[in-house]
């Protein structure tokens, strides 16, 4: 079925055409605000239970229920249920979860709602969509009149691709009483990059600081990274991986113009630690020597 979410309904009479700017909600509309919440828990409820006839009770009496497979419409509360009863023997494991986003008031007995709704436990990958839904008070009662929904756009991610490297999400340090340098690892929004910020520090004080953003070449079908300091430099790396450490071929530009490159050198240990070291290193042209293995720990949670 293409689509399930809000417990499979899409009835759809019009509600392109309501106003696009809905007034203001009444001071005392937070109990009505409350008794909506409520329903679509009940609502969720009914569905994971496979009871149609409690789903059903959720719509007025009139309702128009349109498949959204087939096209079909299912007119009225007693028709709506017969439907959900025969869709609930093909849906033996689905479960609805659904997460209200917000709810505003078009006149003290219309409402709109607007979330979003995941179905978990069927055949192929869990569906999410957006939707909304009009409810009509009703003798007191808030009742289902109208839902539109879409399947919510596929956000891309490339996890799969970087979770080698997720071991350095976290805070970490190397150095001593005199300086060193720190690092803080975290993931950026729909873990598409991983995000270092770091500052080198001597007695104290901090002589540069910056940030490296790793993430997921999709064109050279490869990790890469670019890193950008306080001084005004910035450079961009190449990552392989060779066993349990990280090759990464660096090119930089320093803050002068000059040009640099190294291989560094990142190798896991464990959980709480890695070491570094820096290879085949030249500047401005200078060969300049290797900087030998260092190893880098995990900032304890307290410092």
């Amino acid at each position: 079925m293409r689509s399930l979410l809000f417990g499979l309904i899409a009835v759809a009479l019009g509600w392109q055409a309501l106003p696009q700017a809905l007034p203001h909600a009444r001071a005392d509309q937070a109990e009505d605000e409350a008794a909506i919440r409520k329903t679509v828990d009940s609502y969720a409820a009914a569905f994971n239970q496979r009871d149609a006839k409690a789903l059903a009770a959720h719509w007025l009496p009139e309702a128009v229920y349109i498949d959204p497979d087939s096209g079909a419409q299912v007119v009225g509360r007693a028709a709506i249920e017969k439907h959900f009863a025969e869709v609930f023997k093909d849906l033996k494991k689905a479960k609805l979860a659904v997460a209200v986003e917000s709810i505003r008031f078009i006149s003290p007995h219309v409402a709109l709602e607007q979330g979003t709704a995941n179905i978990v436990g069927l055949d192929k990958e869990p569906t999410k969509s957006s939707y909304a839904a009009i409810h009509v008070k009703r003798d007191g009662k808030w009742l289902l009149d109208r839902v539109t929904e879409k399947e919510a756009p596929t956000v891309m991610s490339h996890y799969d691709k970087l979770k080698d490297l997720e071991w350095l999400v976290g805070a970490w340090i190397d150095g001593d009483d005199d300086g060193g340098v720190e690092t803080i690892c975290k993931w950026a929004k729909n873990q598409n990059f991983l995000v270092r910020t770091f500052s080198v520090s001597a007695r104290d004080q901090i002589t540069v600081s910056g940030v490296q953003i790793i993430g997921w070449d999709p064109s050279a079908k490869r990790i890469r990274s670019w890193v950008f300091d306080s001084n005004g430099g910035f450079g961009e790396g190449l990552w392989t991986k060779k066993g349990k450490s990280w090759h990464i071929q660096t090119r930089d530009t320093l803050p002068g113009g000059q040009k640099s490159a190294a291989v560094n050198i990142l190798t896991y240990v464990d959980q709480d630690s890695f070491t570094w070291q820096s290879v085949d290193r030249q500047a401005a042209g200078q060969l300049l020597p290797n900087i030998g293995e260092v190893t880098v720990v995990r900032k304890a949670a307290t410092e």
